[in-house]
């Protein structure tokens, strides 16, 4: 393992915008069904679609940043996917999640974490992240998401990001958010990854708003060191 994999914990302690952001999404998805939050998705046709097109082995390790009560994670258990982890940093959503999978929650590994508190133990072949990003606002916590992702996707390993474009919500879930174009994606990641492809799309939400999205797809750079 790389001897840079393991994040500093002195730069990484709980802030009280951790804690708050913490109690915010905990009590979202104690408070709140499904149909009533705009994210939801009976299918996640977009991110099956990047994610198919990268032609994974079925025992490639998968991580979903932020994956809540995503349906993402049945149809990568249906599909016979064999390395499955979850991350959220609300306890209740996976919890939700795990209700609804039954008996097929105990083939996947579930982590509650902040993505800016998260200190991995291992490497991935694919990091999914559909609209966490783009709650991260100022620059620490940017930064602090980018570090741990370079250092937990494998070398020739893949990245799918999910955003708000620029054409997008300005706020979700009572939060600003930061809004992406493609080139800004690109920038921010150049460090340690090559763009495959972008694309824009409308969310139809379950209140029949839209929302407009970025999706991208990206491969870990090997590293010169």
């Amino acid at each position: 393992m790389d001897k840079n994999f393991f994040i500093n914990k002195e730069n990484y302690k709980p802030s009280q915008v951790h804690h708050e952001n913490k109690k915010h999404w905990e009590d979202i998805y104690a408070t709140k069904k499904s149909d009533e939050m705009s994210w939801t998705q009976e299918k996640p046709e977009t991110s099956l679609n990047f994610f198919y097109s990268l032609n994974l082995p079925k025992n490639s390790s998968i991580i979903d940043i932020g994956g809540g009560d995503s349906k993402l994670v049945d149809y990568l258990i249906n599909d016979k996917y064999q390395d499955i982890t979850v991350l959220d940093i609300s306890e209740h959503a996976l919890k939700r999640t795990k209700e609804r999978l039954g008996k097929k929650a105990e083939k996947i590994k579930w982590i509650v974490s902040d993505i800016t508190q998260f200190n991995p133990d291992r490497h991935y072949d694919l990091w999914h992240d559909r609209a966490t990003f783009h709650f991260l606002t100022t620059r620490e916590q940017i930064n602090k998401y980018l570090f741990v992702a370079q250092n937990a996707i494998k070398e020739k390993g893949f990245l799918i990001l999910g955003t708000f474009s620029i054409h997008g919500p300005q706020k979700c879930s009572g939060l600003e958010i930061k809004q992406y174009s493609e080139e800004l994606l690109q920038k921010e990641l150049k460090k340690g990854f090559e763009k495959i492809r972008c694309i824009t799309e409308n969310h139809i939400t379950p209140f029949n708003t839209i929302q407009n999205f970025l999706f991208c797809s990206f491969k870990r750079l090997i590293s010169m060191n």
